[in-house]
């Protein structure tokens, strides 16, 4: 049984996240649905939910997307449905097969795709599949929504009688248009509209020669606008057929009402069923936006979230392009309460916020920006004291409203209770207040609730470290520059760095100093102790990102040579292959030179064949039988291998002469030390040392024992000084 209230929403600003989900939707509906989104009371359904969300997250990456789920609202007409003898427009029709097309088609879909999207095909499994409402309303209607003439008998015989009416009011008007035009009686303009009725447009002083009904006249009265007697004859059939074809379409939208009406519950599973998916959907987005994921869910009692983002901060320094620091956080059984510790604007409070409102997320059943390897556990309450607490309405004062938070606090804390407080214990007097927050902390802990307060207090910062099951942390900060780091550090209290920050900020050290004397002895040196442990700890963090950045340039580099090791190796044994096959050669034409000259002297042909077979047998033994494909193949392998050797033995020689060059222009750059007669130097590019005999102007003797040499000052380099 989930139950978090309403202040936890207010302090977590879970509004704000839902905001942006419902922005993020298509649908009126789904945006009305995303903003009443609460944390769900059954861990089943929550499952569910959280899976459907993360298979729509992954059809942004596969090939078979999710097709469109957009839809009009039906509500009103559903009422109106749900009214016997009532009917609806054509516009209510199309809208209702439109919805029931959408959801026919991504039914299909669904159960097409089972493998890829199996919760959101549960869903979608108890809900009918029917194209009967669709074929009926495309009966009635075409893809415009109007009326087709084939709706029914009647109505395409009432329309054809008023296509043959509407030609001869054309034709009867066409005649009058032009017989009273002859004459003189019409105005340039001819005719208009009046009252969607052509009219003829005659000069005031001939409106009584002209035979009809006068409409209207123009504002100056010069011109009146008659229908001619001819044409008005039929123009009043025409209206009695439209009569006619407006009872006809009536009869006929009541019938197709009649016959819909039955799927008026199937049409409201319709409705919240792609509007609970246009949800997910918006849900999908907001998860693509910040990098969401499905962290594992475990039943045992463990909450760690590695590098943690909070959603809102995430979004706004994107914006900005700033950066956004990630937290990584657990609480178990042997860790369960964190107290973090250290000065304002190091990031306690967003670091609170986070975990609060990542946790809040999940139980609400959406992805959250964490690590893969993340996971957390289910609360069945999650209780928060963030923020200024003043009460105007109840003319409470902020400690007031916090000691009546607390008691609301002791009253459902349990085992599977989250706690945040921000600046526990504040309100009142340090001392006094900051002993009635150690007995609130002692409850907790005995009632063996999961929770992360931040404080000030020296006295929870001892109990933490006291109580086997609890833990202090703090935010690291710069112990230079007082600069906070926003990491989370576990195990060590923080210092609030009070006296630093003041300083920092440039108050006066003489009233640093008389405050210091105000303060307790112990306080201050403790509180030094603090300081001075967590600015090792910074410089030891620091080491230690430093030689990991090493260490992974090491491998690199280690990586680099065994490659270069690995290609030069080939190339060897190419060349050894080369230096054997020559070597054969030769061999070969040595014993040829020796047959050549044993036949020169003796002219025996047979022994020379022989001879000659006989080599021929034996290198042909050693010969090893290949297709031509394969020795094309092996040329090309070893000429790849020469060429990569090759690439790679000139990029070795580019780094070392940018190192060299590099190496020159830091020298260039270094100050020149002014060097004197006896000084000991060196070439800045050799290795020889010598002494200054003599220097004249911008030239120096150097004495290297065997011999002297005269060189330019700026080519030597100082070794050691003449003592």
């Amino acid at each position: 049984m989930i139950a978090i209230n309403d202040k936890t929403l207010q302090d977590l600003e879970f509004n704000t996240v839902l905001e942006t989900i419902s922005d993020l939707c298509t649908t009126e509906l789904g945006k009305q649905k995303a903003l009443a989104i609460k944390p769900f009371r059954d861990k089943e359904m929550l499952m569910d939910v959280l899976l459907q969300t993360s298979e729509y997250v992954s059809s942004y990456t596969n090939n078979n997307a999710i097709p469109n789920h957009y839809f009009d609202e039906i509500s009103g007409d559903l009422k109106m449905l749900a009214i016997e003898d009532s009917f609806l427009e054509a516009g209510s029709f199309k809208k209702i097969a439109t919805l029931s097309e959408t959801t026919n088609t991504l039914l299909l879909f669904l159960r097409k795709f089972e493998d890829y999207y199996p919760k959101l095909n549960e869903k979608a499994s108890g809900i009918e599949l029917t194209k009967f409402i669709i074929q009926k309303i495309d009966e009635v209607l075409d893809k415009y929504g109007e009326i087709k003439d084939t709706a029914s008998p009647a109505l395409a015989e009432i329309r054809r009688n008023m296509n043959l009416v509407r030609g001869k009011i054309n034709q009867s008007f066409g005649m009058a248009l032009s017989s009273y035009n002859s004459l003189g009686y019409l105005d340039d303009i001819r005719e208009t509209i009046v009252d969607n009725r052509r009219v003829l447009a005659v000069l005031a002083m001939y409106r009584k020669k002209v035979k009809g009904s006068i409409l209207g006249s123009s504002k100056t009265g010069s011109i009146a606008y008659i229908e001619p007697e001819a044409t008005l004859r039929y123009s009043r059939e025409l209206g009695n057929l439209e009569y006619e074809e407006r009872e006809e379409i009536t009869r006929i939208l009541k019938q197709l009402t009649n016959t819909i009406r039955p799927y008026t519950e199937l049409l409201h599973q319709y409705q919240d069923f792609l509007s609970d998916v246009d949800v997910i959907a918006g849900k999908a987005r907001y998860a693509n936006k910040i990098n969401g994921i499905l962290p594992h869910i475990t039943t045992e009692k463990h909450l760690f979230f590695r590098e943690a983002f909070h959603p809102i901060l995430l979004l706004n320094n994107k914006a900005k392009n700033k950066p956004t620091f990630p937290q990584t956080i657990e609480l178990q059984n042997d860790s369960r309460i964190i107290v973090i510790s250290g000065p304002n604007a190091g990031g306690k409070s967003i670091t609170l916020k986070t975990i609060g409102l990542l946790q809040l997320m999940l139980q609400c059943g959406m992805l959250i920006p964490v690590h893969e390897r993340s996971e957390t556990f289910l609360f069945d309450r999650i209780l928060t004291d963030i923020g200024d607490n003043q009460s105007i309405e109840n003319h409470l004062s902020t400690y007031s409203y916090r000691l009546k938070n607390m008691n609301y606090f002791l009253k459902k804390c349990n085992a599977k209770t989250l706690f945040l407080i921000d600046e526990f214990g504040t309100g009142s007097d340090p001392e006094l207040g900051g002993a009635l927050a150690e007995v609130f902390l002692e409850e907790f802990y005995e009632r063996e609730a999961f929770g992360i307060i931040t404080t000030h207090y020296t006295n929870l910062k001892i109990l933490a470290n006291e109580l086997p099951y609890a833990t202090n942390a703090n935010m690291l900060f710069d112990e230079k520059s007082l600069e906070p780091m926003y990491k989370l550090h576990l195990g060590q209290a923080g210092s609030s760095f009070t006296f630093e920050v003041a300083q920092k900020n440039g108050i006066p050290y003489g009233l640093i100093n008389r405050a210091k004397k105000k303060v307790e002895g112990e306080k201050v040196r403790f509180d030094k102790t603090i300081a001075n442990l967590q600015k090792e700890r910074s410089k030891l963090e620091k080491t230690s990102q430093n030689l990991k950045e090493e260490e992974i340039r090491a491998r690199e580099e280690s990586k680099k040579m065994e490659n270069i090791n690995t290609k030069i190796q080939q190339k060897l044994e190419s060349y050894q292959e080369l230096f054997d096959a020559n070597q054969r050669l030769i061999y070969m034409g040595q014993k040829i030179d020796d047959i050549s000259e044993k036949y020169f002297n003796n002219k025996n042909k047979k022994e020379l064949i022989g001879e000659f077979l006989k080599m021929v047998e034996i290198e042909n033994s050693k010969r090893k039988k290949i297709t031509a494909k394969e020795k094309k193949a092996k040329e090309v392998v070893q000429k790849q291998v020469i060429e990569e050797v090759k690439e790679k033995v000139e990029e070795i020689r580019k780094e070392k002469k940018e190192k060299k060059i590099k190496a020159q222009k830091e020298e260039a750059n270094k100050p020149k030390i002014p060097l004197k007669v006896g000084d000991r130097v060196r070439m800045i590019d050799g290795k020889a040392v010598g002494s200054i005999d003599l220097i004249e102007k911008n030239k120096a003797t150097v004495n290297y024992g065997i011999f002297t040499s005269k060189v330019d000052l700026d080519s030597l380099e100082l070794v050691e000084r003449m003592k």
